[in-house]
C-alpha cells in the first residue's frame, strides 16, 4: 500500500460497536442477505459480556442461592458458612471467557460479518474511518446504513479528589480479582445495590452512601425499602439522604468526606452514580450532530433528520438495558432491510415489525439483589405524571402458598397497575425471592394489552408464586 493511500471497502451496512446490540443488528441484516461490517475498539461482546450483565450476575448467583437455601428447613444448617470467594471469582471469570473474545469473534465470522478492530468515526454521510491499533486507517462505505451501537460509560461526578482516588466504576466492581476488606459504594441505583449485595456477601464490609431518600428511586418505593432492609440485615451500612463532598486516597486507604463533615474509610471506593453515552468521539460533527449526547431517533431507531444513520441501544438513551437494546437491534435491523429492499416501513403500527414500542410501553427490568426486584411498564408515579387514569393494586407476596413453600419467612410485595379507561394491565412490579422469573408473564400481559377479564382465565398453577396473579386480580375485582 502506497504512502498516504487509504483503502476503502464498501458494505451494505456498517455497525460501530460490537456489543450485544451491534452484534444483533449485524445478525439481522446478514440474515436478510445484506453485507455487513462491524467496528470494535475493545472486546467483541461489549460491556454486557465482560463488565456488566454476565460477570455481575455470576457474582450474584451464589449469593442469592445461599440466601434462599438459608430459608429452607432441612437445608439451612448446611449453608451457614461463608461463600468460597475464590471459587465465586473463578466462576465469574469463566463467564467472561477470561476477558477474551475469540468465541464471539468466531461467531461473527461464522455468519459472514467482517470485523474491523480499531476506533471507528463517522467521516461524512455513509462513511466510517477506522484507525487500527497499529495506527493504520481504513475507510468503510455503507450503501444503505450506518448503525451507532457504542453504548454508555460510567458517568463520574465532579468531586474534589476523585481523580487521584483510583475509584472503581462498574468495570472494576465486576472484574476485581480479590475481595476488599472494606468497600464504600456511592449511589442508590441498580449497579450500586447489586454490587453492594455481591461484595457484602463475599466478605467486604460495605458502606452504601445514597444521596436520595431511598434505594432504586426509579422503581416502586417498596422495592428500595425491601432491598435496604436486606442489605442492613446482611451487615451493610446503608445511609440515605447523604452526599459526598470530597474523596482522598492515602496509600491503601480511601477516605470519603460527607456533607455533615463526617468521614468514612475503606480499601476501595465504587462510584455508581449513572451512565453517559459513548458518542463523544465518533465523528458526529462530520454529519452535523452534537458529540457526547444521546442521539434522537424515531421508532425504528433511525436518527431524526437522516435517511441512513441509526442509533441503537444505549446510544439513543431510550432504555439503558441490554435486552431492550437487543430488542431495538431486531427492530432496527428489520427497518434497515425493509428500506434497502424498498419495502414500506410499518413504523406507525405501534406493535409492528419496525417500531420499538416496548421501549416506552413495556420496558422490562430485573435487579438481581436480595430480594430480587422485577418490573415492566411504568410505576404508579410515572403513570400519574403522564395523566393516565390508573388504579394500583398491591399484595403481600409472602401470603401466597407457593411463596411460603419457597422460603420460610418469605418477604415480598407485588403491585399491578390497571388502565381504568381500557381495563388492561399497563405495569407490574414484583419484589421478593425468585421475582425475576415472574416477569415474563407480566411482560406478555402488558405488551399484549390483555384485558383484565381475560387474565382472569389465565389460571396459575398451585402451589406456585405465580398465584400472586390470582390474588392481584381478586383484589382488583373486589
Amino acid at each position: 500500500m502506497g504512502q498516504g493511500h487509504v483503502e476503502t471497502t464498501e458494505y451494505d451496512v456498517v455497525v460501530i460497536g460490537a456489543g450485544p446490540v451491534g452484534e444483533n443488528v449485524a445478525d439481522r441484516v446478514r440474515a436478510a442477505g445484506l453485507s455487513c461490517a462491524v467496528v470494535e475498539s475493545e472486546l467483541i461482546g461489549g460491556e454486557c459480556s465482560y463488565w456488566a450483565c454476565m460477570p455481575s450476575k455470576a457474582l450474584l448467583r451464589p449469593v442469592i442461592a445461599r440466601s434462599d437455601a438459608r430459608k429452607v428447613p432441612g437445608l439451612a444448617g448446611a449453608v451457614q458458612g461463608p461463600l468460597d470467594a475464590a471459587a465465586v471469582l473463578a466462576h465469574r471469570d469463566s463467564f467472561t471467557s477470561h476477558w477474551k473474545d475469540d468465541g464471539q469473534a468466531a461467531w461473527l465470522d461464522g455468519i459472514g460479518v467482517r470485523v474491523h478492530r480499531g476506533h471507528g468515526r463517522l467521516d461524512g454521510p455513509r462513511r466510517v474511518t477506522v484507525k487500527s491499533p497499529e495506527g493504520e486507517r481504513h475507510v468503510l462505505a455503507a450503501r444503505h446504513a450506518v448503525a451507532v451501537c457504542t453504548g454508555t460509560r460510567a458517568a463520574l461526578p465532579d468531586l474534589p479528589g476523585l481523580a487521584g482516588a483510583r475509584a472503581w466504576t462498574s468495570r472494576e466492581a465486576t472484574s476485581a480479582q480479590s475481595v476488599p476488606g472494606r468497600l464504600i459504594v456511592v449511589g442508590g441505583g441498580v449497579v450500586a445495590t447489586e454490587m453492594a449485595t455481591a461484595w457484602q456477601a463475599l466478605g467486604s464490609r460495605v458502606t452504601l452512601l445514597v444521596r436520595g431518600p431511598g434505594l432504586l428511586p426509579k422503581m416502586e418505593p417498596f422495592c428500595g425499602e425491601l432491598v435496604a432492609e436486606a442489605l442492613r440485615e446482611a451487615g451493610a451500612d446503608v445511609r440515605t439522604d447523604t452526599s459526598v463532598t470530597s474523596v482522598a486516597r492515602d496509600g491503601d486507604t480511601v477516605t470519603v468526606t460527607l456533607d455533615d463533615g463526617s468521614t468514612v474509610e475503606a480499601d476501595e471506593l465504587l462510584i455508581a452514580t449513572g451512565r453517559a453515552p459513548r458518542t463523544d468521539d465518533i465523528g458526529l460533527e462530520s454529519v452535523g450532530l452534537t458529540p457526547g449526547r444521546y442521539l434522537d431517533v424515531d421508532e425504528s431507531c433511525q436518527v431524526v433528520g437522516s435517511d441512513w444513520l441509526y442509533a441503537v441501544g444505549d446510544a439513543n438513551g431510550r432504555a439503558l438495558l441490554t435486552h431492550q437494546g437487543k430488542y431495538q437491534a431486531r427492530i432496527a435491523g428489520a427497518a434497515i432491510v425493509a428500506r434497502a429492499q424498498g419495502v414500506p416501513i410499518l413504523e406507525t403500527d405501534r406493535w409492528g415489525a419496525h417500531a420499538a414500542t416496548a421501549d416506552h410501553d413495556a420496558v422490562t427490568q430485573v435487579v438481581f439483589t436480595d430480594p430480587e426486584v422485577a418490573s415492566v411498564g411504568p410505576t404508579l408515579a410515572e403513570a400519574e405524571r403522564a395523566g393516565r387514569r390508573v388504579r394500583a393494586v398491591d399484595y403481600d407476596m409472602g401470603s401466597v402458598a407457593g411463596a411460603s413453600l419457597y422460603a420460610d419467612g418469605y418477604k415480598g410485595r407485588a403491585c399491578m397497575l390497571v388502565d381504568l379507561d381500557r381495563e388492561v394491565v399497563i405495569g407490574v412490579t414484583f419484589a421478593g425471592p425468585g421475582a425475576g422469573e415472574l416477569l415474563q408473564a407480566a411482560a406478555i400481559a402488558v405488551a399484549g394489552e390483555v384485558p383484565v377479564d381475560r387474565l382472569w382465565h389465565a389460571v396459575p398453577a398451585y402451589p406456585t408464586i405465580s398465584e400472586i396473579w390470582l390474588r392481584l386480580l381478586e383484589t382488583y375485582r373486589g
